[in-house]
């Protein structure tokens, strides 16, 4: 049984990392997460959006996954739960008039339970009257609403801003989820340790959103230095990722996802320096295998016996560079000839969720088995999360 019990409030049209990265992070400590939507029961669907700042005026928006909900609101109570987590995008502007959901955040805030909301989350915590003479921040076009709330404003002088007032955490949008997860995690009572550690991502161009974007705010919120570099980049410039998702077809769908921004130069880049290893999956991996740089960088962490941890397509890279010779591994389905003709012994991803840890190599099938995906590295790291 999970230490600790959180609710997720979504909607459809909620930002795709703003519901995503909290969902799958929280659980990856060992937290057990519900969302629910009103309207909507356990296995439905949630559409979300993805916004990001390409240099227009304000933030464009395009499709994101399919998010799939495993509770229903009508059966839920403040009650059941430690904390609630509010995500950002656009479903709070309907949200936000529904009183069934008003009086289910005043039931959080009048037991003075942690409540994180981030970006245009905080329109619901507006309606619902609970910001009167507390410091907030939000997405700055939330800031004229929180005012005539009575909330005191701080004006978030990043896009990573976050700020604490007693139970309530708010931030201003996905770039903050490292510290915002890792505040409502101390919220809940929780405590790291082990997290003194230096993990390098190995980037590229159309990786899987999901795949890069979880794992890697996720090890960030836990306190660990996170470095992603791409060959023939440097930091600062960003990779186009794609969304795959499972819409009814013989194969996944793809949709154009977020930009991922790099935080650190691939040519300088010393394999001795770092603990541990992830690759995202998606399509980059076909052509970073290709690449004599990527492998002999790979083959450095699979001679010192360092942690790796690949998902979906990451292992042809895996593969490619000899390192998955007489190991056990799993890995998207359509990759399990990459898998067995580099010397793997293929172990079924079935359900499609399931990962795998044999010695220093953790391997998953598709974004669906993040949270155990990233708590098998925090364990092969000695990373721990207890409450």
């Amino acid at each position: 049984m999970a230490a600790r019990k959180v609710l997720l409030l979504c909607g459809d049209y909620m930002e795709d990392y703003e519901v995503m990265v909290p969902f799958q992070a929280l659980q990856a400590y060992g937290v057990g997460v519900d969302a629910v939507c009103p309207g909507k029961k356990a296995g439905d669907v949630c559409r979300t959006a993805v916004h990001q700042g390409i240099g227009h005026q304000t933030y464009s928006e395009t499709r994101g996954h399919n998010f799939a909900l495993n509770a229903s609101f009508d059966e839920v109570t403040a009650n059941g739960y430690d904390g609630l987590v509010i995500p950002g995008g656009r479903a709070p502007e309907y949200l936000a008039m529904d009183e069934k959901v008003l009086d289910l955040v005043r039931q959080f805030s009048d037991a003075k339970k942690p409540i994180a909301s981030v970006c245009h989350g905080q329109l619901i915590l507006a309606a619902a009257g609970v910001v009167q003479n507390r410091a907030c921040t939000a997405y700055p076009a939330v800031k004229p609403v929180l005012v005539a709330a009575g909330a005191k404003w701080e004006e978030p002088d990043t896009m990573a801003k976050c700020t604490v007032d007693g139970n309530l955490i708010t931030a201003a949008t996905y770039d903050s989820h490292p510290e915002f997860i890792g505040l409502f995690v101390k919220a809940l009572g929780g405590s790291v340790v082990g997290s003194d550690k230096k993990i390098l991502f190995l980037c590229g161009d159309y990786m899987e959103d999901y795949e890069v974007m979880v794992p890697f705010q996720s090890l960030q919120a836990l306190g660990c230095h996170v470095d992603a570099v791409c060959p023939d980049k440097g930091a600062g410039e960003k990779c186009p990722t794609a969304i795959h998702d499972f819409e009814g077809d013989q194969t996944y769908s793809e949709k154009p996802g977020h930009d991922f921004t790099l935080n650190a130069s691939f040519e300088s880049v010393d394999a001795s320096s770092y603990d541990a290893l992830v690759i995202p999956g998606g399509r980059a991996p076909e052509y970073l295998a290709l690449n004599d740089e990527v492998i002999s960088l790979v083959k450095g962490f699979a001679d010192k016996g360092k942690p790796i941890a690949s998902i979906c397509h990451g292992q042809q890279i895996l593969s490619a560079a000899g390192a998955l010779k007489g190991k056990k591994c799993t890995a998207y389905p359509a990759v399990k000839l990459n898998v067995v003709l580099g010397g793997g012994s293929w172990l079924e991803p079935n359900p499609i969720d399931r990962c795998f840890t044999d010695g220093n190599l953790v391997t998953g099938a598709a974004w669906p088995g993040h949270p155990e995906f990233v708590s098998q590295l925090m364990a092969l790291l000695g990373i721990k999360v207890s409450f």
